[in-house]
């Protein structure tokens, strides 16, 4: 049985691959818990590793957050997750790991990216700056596992996923992605009878939104393609895939959506003092689903199993 290991399996995006893994039943599943193993510590992971043996990595784990997390806190983005990826990538090809999927972020592409934003529009232009160590980081990452099959021949493959919401998400008031923190803001305003609810920017910036169970089967579509086919016709800088629905929304419209899925029928109000971001972030996803794979989750059912779960899990869900 293949073994499979899933860093950052507490994650949202981790723990939807582990339940879809364990859906198959073919895989044999290995984690670990932040307490467990420090990805940030070379030695702890190369001792893993060599313990583990396993046939493939999945890197999930990484140090996510909204604009007020990358703008307050870029020196732990940018070190956090270069030390995680330098060292799973080094010492899964040390441990003789056959195949490793990298998940990255659609913030590697350039502020100004051509929309929809293709693999080749990396490195092409200048990053937006309230994210840009995140965004160094995840190129970072990309290129290790381009180098990697280089320099060595190994089968280290790399998918940039849109912005990504469901179950298990982080909703923290202040720390957390657009999607989680309006679903909680409205919830709270409806709850309390509050008159106006005020977003941040001016809520015309377009944003492109996958549900995390499409993300989770993106990445075992990926993760079991063969060789030949993840390879075929790509040069150096088209060494990842993107991964997204392909269509996008408004932050106001997405406001307006999350307002009727909570029941909030109170004023919204935009704060144009606040940072927009980068303008419009549409991933081109052709080479997907030239390969088979669309994703199949619409975004009004999605928010409303997302709010589901909110409800489900208040009390205990982080902030």
């Amino acid at each position: 049985m293949t073994k499979v290991y899933i860093a950052g399996h507490r994650g949202m995006v981790g723990s939807a691959i582990l339940r879809q893994l364990a859906y198959h039943g073919r895989y044999q599943t290995v984690t670990r818990t932040h307490a467990e193993l420090d990805l940030t510590r070379q030695t702890a992971v190369r001792d893993f590793m060599r313990s583990e043996q396993p046939d493939i990595v999945i890197l999930a784990a990484a140090k996510v957050g909204g604009i007020h997390a990358n703008n307050t806190y870029p020196a732990d983005f940018i070190y956090q997750n270069l030390m995680i990826e330098c060292n799973v990538i080094h010492q899964a090809f040390e441990a003789g790991v056959k195949r490793l999927l990298l998940l990255g972020s659609s913030c590697i592409y350039p502020r100004a990216a051509p929309q929809p934003m293709r693999e080749d529009a990396l490195l092409t232009g200048t990053l937006e700056p309230t994210n840009e160590p995140y965004a160094i980081a995840k190129i970072a990452g990309i290129k290790l596992c381009e180098s990697y099959n280089r320099q060595h021949g190994v089968d280290f493959r790399s998918i940039m996923p849109t912005n990504l919401y469901g179950p298990g998400d982080n909703f923290h008031p202040e720390n957390s992605h657009v999607l989680p923190a309006l679903i909680r803001r409205f919830h709270e305003a409806a709850q309390s009878g509050q008159d106006e609810v005020v977003i941040w920017g001016s809520g015309t910036p377009q944003r492109e939104f996958l549900h995390v169970d499409d993300m989770a089967a993106a990445s075992l579509f990926v993760m079991d393609l063969p060789k030949s086919d993840y390879d075929a016709g790509t040069e150096p800088m088209l060494s990842h895939i993107n991964v997204g629905s392909g269509t996008d929304i408004s932050i106001f419209k997405l406001a307006q959506m999350v307002a009727k899925i909570t029941s909030y029928s109170g004023q919204i109000v935009t704060d144009a003092t606040k940072p927009d971001g980068t303008p419009r972030k549409l991933m081109d996803v052709t080479r997907m689903q030239s390969m088979g794979w669309k994703a199949k989750i619409a975004l009004e059912d999605g928010l409303v199993e997302t709010y589901n779960w909110f409800l489900q899990n208040k009390q205990s869900i982080r902030g």
